[in-house]
């Protein structure tokens, strides 16, 4: 590094290079899970990366970023990096090194080795979660980056990923999470038995998102609100104040009916228009948003 915290070194300039190379191997499930390592592309991405990094250093736990490769445009572009990067392997590298080493065409001039950030059940769960996000068989991986986005912004918790859900450190899923991956713990590869009993033990509600679910968003919604406002005579299907974790689908098949059945309610999302219904992104984040809004400043309701 010079005085300014910027790899000082010639770039990286072959993109045949064995460290391209095997940098680019990372793009693939086998060498991410053989390493324990993934790749994060693009400015949002990287910069959250080494957020967290710099935060884990900060409270003495091992940092998240094991090497960051980027091009001289990208730093001037986004001087910040310089400070974000301070004690990381940083690496200088040409446009044709970065192409080399990404998914991607375009990586917009940077990126990172991560090591894997997800968590275990059991830790997101004792840590008192109010709303969760659970995806079971999600195969898309832009749909599940989306959707982990979405849960970020909405405040949830934590996303929990089933064991026939797409990888989330699949390149495409990092991307479509815009950083999010390094806001919330992420479970991955959990049995949906498990977590919907582990759920209960721990007054946690479980919500299925369904297009043919008993119970309407919008009037459950409006039930809650009645409620809260203490309208005489006034109740709803479910407290969406309280704890909860919601189950979404499979992109084509939505939830299967071993599924549905672990929910305490099936809950739709109503259609107003002429589509036959919401894809999986859209309707995670309506759901998430109704309850995220119901708990702000809420305290659990009883019984």
């Amino acid at each position: 590094m010079n005085e300014t915290g910027r790899p000082q070194d010639f770039p990286l300039s072959n993109p045949r290079a064995d460290r391209v190379r095997d940098v680019a191997k990372l793009a693939g499930r086998p060498a991410r899970l053989k390493r324990g390592q993934f790749l994060a592309e693009g400015p949002q991405s990287v910069r959250e990366a080494l957020r967290l990094h710099q935060q884990r250093l900060a409270a003495g736990a091992p940092g998240v970023v094991h090497e960051v490769f980027a091009s001289e445009a990208c730093l001037d572009r986004f001087p910040e990096f310089d400070d974000l990067a301070a004690g990381t392997n940083a690496r200088l590298a040409t446009d044709d090194v970065l192409a080399a080493m990404a998914d991607t065409v375009n990586p917009q001039g940077i990126i990172a080795v991560c090591g894997f950030v997800d968590v275990s059940l059991e830790e997101v769960l004792d840590a008192g979660p109010r709303l969760i996000a659970v995806l079971c068989q999600v195969r898309d991986p832009g749909n599940a980056g989306t959707v982990l986005r979405a849960a970020d912004a909405a405040g949830a918790d934590a996303v929990v990923l089933t064991g026939s859900s797409v990888d989330i450190y699949n390149p495409k899923a990092v991307r479509s999470t815009a950083g999010s991956l390094f806001h919330l713990p992420v479970v991955l590869g959990a049995d949906i038995d498990e977590v919907a009993a582990a759920c209960r033990t721990r007054g946690i509600g479980l919500l299925a998102a369904d297009g043919y679910g008993d119970l309407n968003l919008d009037v459950l919604q409006d039930e809650n609100a009645a409620r809260r406002m203490a309208v005489s005579g006034t109740g709803s299907a479910y407290a969406l104040e309280n704890p909860t974790a919601w189950l979404f689908g499979n992109e084509a098949q939505g939830l299967s009916e071993v599924e549905l059945a672990l929910a305490d309610h099936r809950v739709a999302v109503p259609v107003y228009g002429a589509a036959e219904s919401l894809n999986l992104g859209t309707a995670a984040t309506v759901c998430l948003y109704a309850s995220a809004r119901s708990q702000q400043g809420r305290a659990p309701a009883s019984g």
